[in-house]
Formats: structure tokens, sequence, C-alpha cells
């Protein structure tokens, strides 16, 4: 497997509806993009949109989202390119734990470093978020990972 290169651009009004598409054909949660577009990003491999996520900064927390890569584009190493960007752009706003829900991809995470925690250990301000509150089941997995 390469290790690719990945740039991300925060989710603006000309790629926002390529976010909720793409997020909603993966079945994840896409219903409040629009309201926390400035929490969203897209995934580029040179000029090629290869996938998307988020991350939600709750002060020294933060709640990674929706990552996910186009289908054509998996196995090949992005969306561990991805992660890593994302995990880089919460550093740099001074987020020291990143916390996440999945219902499919725990082995992934668990390979990255996060660890299962119960979700009722998770910091209030996560929590609260629209993610935790309305869009997840209560089966996914919650997991977190200091930075």
């Amino acid at each position: 497997m390469s290790n690719p290169s990945v740039t991300i651009r925060e989710a603006d009004k000309e790629n926002i509806d390529r976010v909720e598409a793409l997020l909603a054909a993966n079945g994840l949660p896409y219903q409040d993009v629009r309201a926390k577009s400035g929490d969203f990003f897209v995934a580029y491999s040179d000029t090629e949109c290869i996938g998307t996520g988020g991350v939600e900064i709750c002060g020294s927390n933060g709640l990674l989202r929706s990552v996910v890569i186009t289908d054509s584009n998996r196995g090949q190493g992005y969306g561990t390119a991805l992660c890593d960007a994302l995990e880089d752009y919460a550093r740099t706003n001074e987020v020291e734990k990143l916390y996440l829900l999945t219902t499919t991809a725990a082995s992934f995470f668990r390979q990255r470093g996060y660890e299962k925690i119960v979700r009722e250990n998770v910091p209030t301000s996560v929590q609260q978020t629209t993610e935790f509150t309305d869009l997840c089941p209560n089966t996914a997995t919650c997991m977190g990972k200091n930075l």
C-alpha cells in the first residue's frame, strides 16, 4: 500500500452538496452538514476529490466526524492520510483528545490508536453535539484518542 498525500479544504458552498451526497451514499450522518459546514472538509489527492471528513471542536476536545473515502479510492491508504490531516487540523486548533462514534470502522480506528470508551464518559461538550444527541445510534462504538 502506498502512502498517498491528501490535502483538506474547508467545505464551502461550492462543494457542500458533494459532502452531503458522499455521506448520504455511505450511510453516514449528513443532516447537519450545512449548519456545521466549517467543521467539514473535502479531501483531495492532487485535484481529485477522494473523500470527506470533519472535526467538531469542543474546547480542548473534538469530535472526529463522518470520515469516508470514495469507493474507487478505497484500499489505497487515503483513509489513513485523511485521518492524519484531520488530526493535524485538530492539534493545530489545540484539541487534546478526539472522540468518535462508529458503526462500521472500529477496527480501522483501533489501528490508529483510538480506544473504545463508555459513551457516558465522554466530556459533556462532546456529548452535546448533534452527532451524539441525534444522528448516531446508541449502538455505535464510542472511541477516543489523545493527540
